[in-house]
């Protein structure tokens, strides 16, 4: 999870490069995502135009995420731009939804639960910025990737609940809220528990940085005496 940052990638130059416009245009998707899901939305029908077109944008900005950071690497195109617009744009986007949602679907989405997820993303990105100070970097966890399916799920379902409880397919039939609901709940169950695993391994590897500092620090003085 924490990695040493000796041996650093190669940054390319600060450019508007195919990555970097992906990122921007994933920012650049949230106020639409915010007047979507708003009550401003002018174009209210009984099919659901305003859920449908608002779950299919957080869906397409979510796709935007992993495209610009697999470009990046694969072009060879990592810039300090991009490794400072990504994961604000991951946060600013998660944070919208979310508050946007909690008063756009309040039956579903409670305050307390995006209080906990929005927490979480705010936590992570001080415990990445103070083990950068400290020359470590956290690397995503599995807990982390599951975290972010689990959301991509949770937002999405939480719009389309707001106009459908379930979906006939026939004799099939899909609980739409039900799906929303426990998704919901389960995104800030993996949010909490990514959260701590973040913390502890943080915790471990600052604490043998302290130690070795410590170490060094008696060995300067003990070879200063003799």
């Amino acid at each position: 999870m924490l990695q040493p940052t000796g041996i650093r990638r190669k940054l390319q130059p600060d450019t508007v490069n195919l990555p970097n416009s992906i990122t921007m245009s994933r920012i650049a998707m949230i106020p639409l995502l915010l007047w979507l899901l708003s009550s401003r939305f002018p174009w209210h029908t009984s099919w659901g135009l305003q859920e449908i077109l608002a779950s299919l944008l957080f869906v397409l900005a979510s796709v935007t995420d992993g495209v610009d950071g697999y470009l990046a690497r694969r072009r060879g195109q990592i810039t300090t731009m991009g490794i400072l617009l990504d994961p604000l744009a991951d946060k600013i986007m998660v944070t919208s939804a979310f508050v946007a949602l909690v008063a756009f679907n309040p039956q579903v989405v409670k305050v307390w639960i995006a209080v906990i997820i929005i927490s979480r993303e705010f936590l992570i990105s001080g415990l990445r910025s103070i083990a950068a100070s400290e020359g470590f970097t956290i690397q995503a966890s599995d807990l982390g990737k599951l975290k972010t399916v689990v959301q991509i799920v949770a937002v999405t379902s939480a719009i389309l609940a707001h106009r459908w409880d379930v979906w006939h397919f026939g004799p099939f039939i899909m609980p739409v809220a039900s799906i929303a609901v426990a998704a919901i709940y389960f995104a800030a169950l993996v949010s909490t528990i990514s959260a701590v695993d973040y913390f502890l391994g943080f915790w471990k590897k600052i604490d043998r940085a302290a130690q070795a500092t410590r170490a060094g620090s008696v060995l300067i003085r003990h070879r200063g005496g003799s």
